[in-house]
């Protein structure tokens, strides 16, 4: 009992203490208050230079919310029917280090083959991808991979809108390709000069990854000028911009812009083993980009120079091998005849240091270098040759030796059509024994492959019985007409005439 009550007594003294020692009880003490504030500002921890060296927060939410709006999401369906043959992927390798695209995703290892049952039921394929609108006509640069051979393309804006669109042009070489919506007035991105970009310099990555719409990341820029060897064309031109902003599968197409929301290259490829983002992405560079989407829409093709050189960049053991005077730049080792580089008088054994007053350092920065530029163009070339510094001009040439275009002005009516078509020259028509006509090089999601068997290499001799011998002709008599229309043509190694039937 005695326990008890000196318990009771020690709960109570306890008691009294607290109130005693109350603010409210003891005059001038000050009173603790916890506020709860909302909306409080952001501040930024780190801090960068402007243009103008001055000291800024950096701060990305200025360049997401100008961004955004500019970079779609694009879906694309291909509808075939079932070959007896299925594809499948293979497991990714992780030994090997890139992997290229197919139409539908995005960096995994090859395909294996796995027989199943014939099917008569289509199947549908969909893949997807971002774009960004570069005017407000709703023209917009994507991925070749992302659109290439597909049947349907549906752009869905920032702003949850959808349209269907139509391919303008792609070009392989490049992994590039101009599409276009019926909108106007729509937000764009400016394209900025690449050159410019600095390794190290803040950059964010804007696409639709894994279908996630309208993901914002960062990152710096770690290289420019990589070559990393996934484009499969036979003119590939590689000279990446490398990023460690996040890129992953559904990304390609996107927008790399700098912290003033300037295009500085489109969302390409990552180099990972898994699929998916590792710490390296890459960019087509907006130099680049912004001189095939003027060809795609002038041209409906790509008006490429070619120099006319093999080449490779000069380290150290090369310097030492052909006991160069200089250890940096891009070797000629050889020439070919009738191109640009021999009209100029390149010799095997040169050295190029310069073009146009840039610096060469390497075979992926000259190759850049010479896709900006279209036949005709004269370039001013700075060599070593045995140690002595020439300086040289040379006037570009196109593939097939010549210094003009390779193909006519694209009507909107061909786009349309979706596919790229080119005139027959006449040491073809000869062999072939007609007077001329208009080849389809390339088809992409179009009117022809959605509604007819077509093939590429058709060669179109008449429409509705009309001899066409040229690109023009045959964009001037299809824009003259409505309802059906009947081409008729002959494929190069396939005996017969052929027609085919689709309503415009």
């Amino acid at each position: 009992m005695k326990n008890y009550f000196i318990s009771g007594i020690i709960a109570l003294s306890v008691s009294l203490g607290v109130v005693t020692l109350a603010p409210e009880v003891i005059p001038g003490l000050k009173t603790l208050k916890i506020e709860h504030i909302s909306g409080t500002p952001v501040k930024g921890a780190v801090y960068t230079l402007n243009k103008d060296n001055e000291i800024v927060p950096l701060d990305f939410t200025t360049v997401a919310e100008e961004v955004m709006d500019a970079v779609v999401h694009i879906k694309a369906t291909r509808t075939s029917a079932y070959q007896g043959t299925q594809q499948y992927r293979q497991l990714p390798d992780p030994f090997r280090h890139f992997y290229q695209d197919d139409f539908f995703e995005h960096f995994f290892g090859p395909r294996f083959h796995f027989e199943t049952p014939r099917q008569e039921a289509p199947h549908v394929q969909m893949g997807s991808g971002s774009g960004v609108i570069i005017n407000n006509e709703g023209y917009i640069v994507t991925n070749n991979h992302v659109i290439a051979n597909a049947d349907d393309i549906e752009v869905t804006l920032h702003d949850r809108r959808s349209y269907k669109a139509t391919v303008v042009g792609t070009d392989p070489s490049t992994d590039l390709a101009l599409i276009q919506i019926k909108e106007k007035n729509l937000p764009t991105l400016p394209l900025v000069n690449s050159d410019d970009v600095k390794v190290g310099e803040w950059v964010v990555a804007v696409g639709n990854p894994f279908n996630l719409n309208s993901t914002v990341t960062a990152g710096i820029v770690s290289a420019k000028s990589r070559t990393i060897n996934i484009l499969q064309d036979q003119y590939a031109i590689e000279s990446f911009i490398q990023t460690d902003a996040a890129i992953n599968p559904g990304n390609s197409g996107g927008a790399l812009v700098n912290l003033q929301g300037g295009l500085i290259g489109i969302n390409t490829a990552i180099a990972s083993p898994t699929g998916a983002y590792a710490g390296y992405g890459f960019a087509v560079p907006s130099n680049l980009v912004s001189k095939v989407m003027e060809d795609l829409l002038k041209y409906g093709i790509v008006q490429r120079g070619y120099l006319g050189v093999t080449i490779r960049g000069v380290d150290g053991n090369l310097a030492r091998e052909k006991e160069l005077k200089v250890n940096s730049g891009v070797y000629v080792d050889s020439v070919a005849e009738n191109s640009a580089a021999a009209d100029a008088g390149i010799e095997a054994g040169d050295v190029i240091k310069e073009i146009n007053g840039r610096k060469m350092v390497s075979v992926s920065q000259l190759q850049e270098m010479i896709a900006r530029y279209r036949p005709g163009d004269e370039l001013k070339l700075k060599v070593d040759r045995k140690g002595k510094e020439k300086d040289i001009k040379v006037t570009l040439k196109n593939s097939n030796g010549e210094t003009g275009f390779v193909a006519e002005n694209k009507s909107e009516i061909l786009n349309f059509l979706g596919a790229e078509f080119k005139t027959l020259d006449k040491s073809t028509a000869g062999k072939l024994d007609i007077e001329g006509g208009v080849k389809i090089n390339r088809l992409y999601s179009g009117k022809l492959r959605k509604d007819t068997d077509i093939k590429e290499g058709f060669i179109i001799t008449k429409v509705d019985g009309k001899p066409v011998k040229s690109v023009e002709e045959l964009g001037k008599v299809l824009q003259s007409k409505s309802g059906g229309v009947l081409v008729e043509g002959i494929y190069e190694d396939v005996p017969g005439v052929y027609y085919y039937a689709f309503g415009l």
